[in-house]
């Protein structure tokens, strides 16, 4: 398993895990200040700085067009891919002012999936994943932890939510009606499972511990 971190310009809450030996760190434009902020000094800059002037002092460039069909962090993640990386970590790709960037990574993270991967967006005390025909066991760490599942298709069926306060047993989920919105973790960990389809799965976390 090879692990990719992953540095955007969205707001930087902290971090939840800290990179190892052997482990890939890329920053996405602006999140090079992130990733400085972090301590934290990448293996290489992707993007088109339209957001940061490209640092004369890091050699590790890989500059591209402003007009182009990816988002620099999904430049990013198409990099670890192509490195063999299978769980990615990203930080700063919520918040600010571009909604439209929070929403593109978390269908960033369905891409992740559909690859192969397993994908983590990390937002203030929350993280986000993706599940497709398949299931995830939660350790509750928050008190009365929130936890929500959307579908990001058209259906997903055999949904079974367990040790959370509003249970579901092989129930379905559409992508027009957001029921799965605010649930809460009860138990010692919470199981929510697919078995046809695919879910976007958030759900509340202690504050960054570095």
């Amino acid at each position: 398993m090879k692990r990719c971190f992953i540095f955007s310009a969205g707001t930087f809450y902290g971090m939840h895990e800290l990179p190892a030996p052997g482990d890939l760190i890329l920053a996405a434009d602006a999140g090079y200040e992130n990733c400085k902020a972090a301590g934290i000094t990448p293996h290489q800059l992707l993007g088109d700085f339209d957001s940061m002037e490209q640092p004369a002092d890091f050699e590790n460039v890989s500059r591209s067009p402003v007009e182009k069909d990816d988002t620099d962090t999904m430049l990013a993640i198409r990099t670890g891919l192509a490195q063999g990386c299978t769980v990615f970590y990203l930080y700063g790709g919520t918040g600010g002012k571009r909604t439209d960037h929070t929403i593109a990574n978390m269908q960033a993270l369905l891409f992740l999936r559909q690859h192969g991967a397993h994908g983590y967006l990390y937002d203030n005390d929350f993280v986000w994943t993706v599940l497709r025909d398949e299931s995830i066991t939660i350790p509750k760490t928050v008190e009365w932890g929130l936890l929500s599942v959307f579908c990001m298709g058209d259906r997903a069926e055999g949904i079974t939510l367990r040790g959370v306060q509003y249970r579901l047993e092989d129930g379905e989920l559409t992508q027009g009606v957001p029921i799965g919105v605010s649930n809460h973790i009860l138990e010692d960990t919470a199981l929510v499972s697919v078995r046809s389809g695919t879910l976007l799965v958030g759900w509340e976390i202690p504050g960054a511990v570095y």
